[in-house]
């Protein structure tokens, strides 16, 4: 199940939507960053690691999105750990009495059946000074930014010169902006100055979903990211291939659109009258 992408750091690619599991090897154990998402494959993923004889010794959640914070009781107790936004973001959600229902409202139906709850989301907010993972293993950045949701992080772990970026520089999905932000476009186009800041230390990207990419392909993602975004800010149409009739997923021009939509919406709503 386990592909390495760059010493010490390997990646289990699921079903659903190219989703990427990625495995940080330490000096006593992995640490596990956005495990999913069927029970199957992650008792599978347990079961690899324990062959490999490297336990979890710690979890990160990249951000609050529901494929990002599942867990497995086969993973054991580690610490999981989240930007205290994304945290807070979690047990905003977790302190309704229906969440199950909210979040089941959002699962593709396909899979519904094979997503486990029980652990879903029970990450602890690292402080928003912290700059790094705590854990005994390779250095692992934290890169904050609002991009796509709340304490959305992206982490690059220097001396492997990979950048996991969560829901960010897919070749598969266009951005998907948080609408729900003060400023959406701006929050989008700040965290892809920060992907600009570090592009010379990285040699590997690895989306949340979608394909591992090398150094040239993340400098083309990054542009490719800019210029959707610069064209929802701008009203133009996209040259992209992920929104256009060849979209990889059949719904991808549908958010397109919805997008579009929300943003004249509020631009709407902003115009003094």
């Amino acid at each position: 199940m386990l592909k390495q992408v760059a010493e010490g750091v390997l990646v289990h690619e699921s079903e659903f939507i190219q989703s990427n599991s990625v495995v940080v090897q330490g000096r006593d154990g992995v640490l596990l960053i956005d495990p999913g998402i069927t029970s199957d494959e992650m008792a599978a993923l347990a079961n690899d690691l324990r062959e490999l004889g490297q336990p979890v010794v710690a979890g990160f959640s990249t951000h609050s999105d529901w494929d990002h914070v599942l867990w497995h009781a086969n993973f054991g107790d580690a610490h999981r750990y989240g930007t205290a936004r994304c945290a807070a973001s979690l047990q905003d959600l977790l302190s309704n009495a229906d969440w199950k229902d909210r979040v089941a409202e959002g699962l593709p139906p396909e899979y519904a059946e094979e997503i486990p709850m029980e652990l879903l989301g029970l990450i602890t907010g690292l402080s928003t000074e912290a700059a790094q993972i705590p854990w005994d293993g390779p250095e692992v950045r934290i890169i904050e930014h609002q991009a796509h949701a709340p304490g959305h992080a992206a982490l690059l772990i220097e001396e492997r010169g990979v950048l996991v970026a969560g829901d960010m520089l897919s070749d598969i999905l266009m951005p998907f902006l948080d609408l729900e932000a003060a400023n959406p476009i701006e929050d989008y186009l700040a965290a892809l100055r920060l992907f600009d800041g570090v592009a010379d230390h990285v040699h590997a990207v690895i989306p949340g979903h979608g394909s591992v990419g090398g150094a040239e392909q993340l400098r083309a993602r990054i542009k490719l990211d800019r210029a959707y975004v610069e064209d929802l800010r701008d009203g133009g149409v996209p040259d992209d291939p992920r929104v256009g009739p060849s979209a990889p997923l059949d719904w991808l021009p549908d958010v397109h659109r919805w997008q579009l939509h929300r943003l004249a919406e509020r631009e709407q709503n902003e115009t003094p009258a």
